[in-house]
């Protein structure tokens, strides 16, 4: 097994100031180009490695790592190795905000990669772009991830809004619900799946029978779970992420309560699907794209998750293989923005992507000069099992 590099604050420093005293003979525009010397590009990664959606966080950071090191064992992108630093924000907001700011004026990053999620990323965007750091593919669905437009914004997958208008829409057409309930965190990301649910709720006459709001420590979902089976829900819509997620579940089949429940990209994980117990049997979530398992049988994709599980230990899952097309994505990007990396050169090939596919079955990503969002298709899937099986093969919209 490899060993991942370690970067150190001095080795930084010295990048930084690499790059800083670079010798004319490297190029103006190069040299001044923020996190790019003659030699590397520095992307750094803000990310759950050790807080409530570790799950998610540390799977993505390791495939992102994992694709970038082959890359760089292949002699790097245009005669440039990346230099990747994911630091550790345990999803609080204040030490995102710490997180970033490391990366951003410490490590001097080029760009930050798949951050997240929609609290921590909504309190470091506006430092993003004053320091003109571009945020690519963030794992978070918000739409304040590429709204209003940026050449330092993009956005990878289908909003939660977009998601859960797609939910609510599907289960009122397909199985007749009628009386929908909204579970979500009191937060950015909890807002903005609530918002998609209320808009679809509305747009097609339904009642919204019952509202709850959670802070995203909380743990008893007691009275949250009693006033939706009182408020007769036969459809509850969840914007919660994982642990809450399992615990609402969990509150749910104890006390008798079994309406469909659908989730969104955050609770699309194995953690999920396989909670002990199996409180996620039938369980619906709405997802950017399909978990390809290990036992996938196309060869590049079982080929991605053998190399992961030997390297790191563990199963690739929904988030690792999200992480490993950004990287990929980005990869082509850099590729396309040649040698001379700057930070207009980089835009130009990023508005020039088109129907780009990543290995694992997501839908075609384009982003244009007047649309930095790549997709806006998303999936529906159910656990059976313990395992995710998408319920229709093509994607949903509203």
């Amino acid at each position: 097994m490899k060993t991942p590099r370690v970067f150190t604050r001095r080795s930084a420093m010295a990048g930084s100031a690499a790059v800083l005293f670079a010798p004319a003979i490297i190029g103006t525009a190069r040299a001044a180009t923020r996190g790019v010397s003659d030699t590397e590009i520095a992307i750094g990664m803000m990310t759950d490695l050790s807080g409530v959606t570790a799950v998610q966080g540390s799977n993505a950071a390791n495939s992102i790592r994992m694709a970038f090191d082959d890359i760089n064992e292949k002699g790097g992108i245009n005669g440039r190795k990346i230099h990747f630093i994911a630091e550790d924000m345990e999803y609080l907001v204040p030490k995102a905000v710490q997180a970033m700011n490391k990366l951003v004026n410490r490590d001097n990053i080029f760009l930050a990669i798949s951050s997240g999620g929609t609290p921590q990323m909504d309190a470091v965007l506006p430092m993003m772009l004053e320091k003109q750091v571009p945020s690519v593919f963030p794992l978070t669905c918000a739409r304040s991830m590429y709204e209003p437009l940026s050449k330092y914004k993009y956005g990878q997958f289908a909003s939660y809004y977009d998601q859960m208008r797609s939910c609510v829409k599907y289960f009122a057409a397909a199985k007749g619900k009628k009386v929908i309930g909204s579970m979500y965190q009191d937060t950015d990301f909890g807002k903005d799946v609530h918002a998609g649910v209320v808009a679809q709720v509305e747009a097609m006459n339904l009642k919204l029978g019952a509202v709850s709001a959670s802070r995203p420590t909380d743990t008893d979902f007691n009275a949250q779970v009693i006033r939706l089976k009182e408020a007769g829900c036969d459809l509850v819509c969840m914007g919660t992420i994982v642990k809450d997620t399992i615990i609402i579940l969990q509150t749910a089949r104890k006390m008798g309560y079994n309406p469909d429940f659908c989730g969104q990209f955050a609770t699309y994980s194995t953690a999920v699907a396989e909670a002990p117990g199996e409180p996620a049997e039938g369980f619906y979530s709405m997802s950017p794209g399909v978990y390809a398992y290990p036992d996938d049988p196309r060869p590049a994709v079982r080929a991605v998750g053998a190399r992961y599980k030997q390297r790191f230990g563990l199963d690739i899952n929904y988030l690792g293989e999200a992480g490993y097309a950004a990287a990929s994505l980005l990869i082509d990007v850099l590729q396309r923005a040649g040698r001379d990396l700057t930070l207009d050169t980089f835009q130009t090939a990023m508005e020039s992507t088109k129907d780009w596919r990543d290995i694992f079955g997501g839908p075609p990503l384009t982003i244009t000069p007047t649309n930095h969002h790549a997709s806006n298709q998303s999936f529906l899937s159910v656990v059976k099992k313990t395992r995710w099986t998408p319920v229709v093969p093509e994607p949903l919209g509203y």
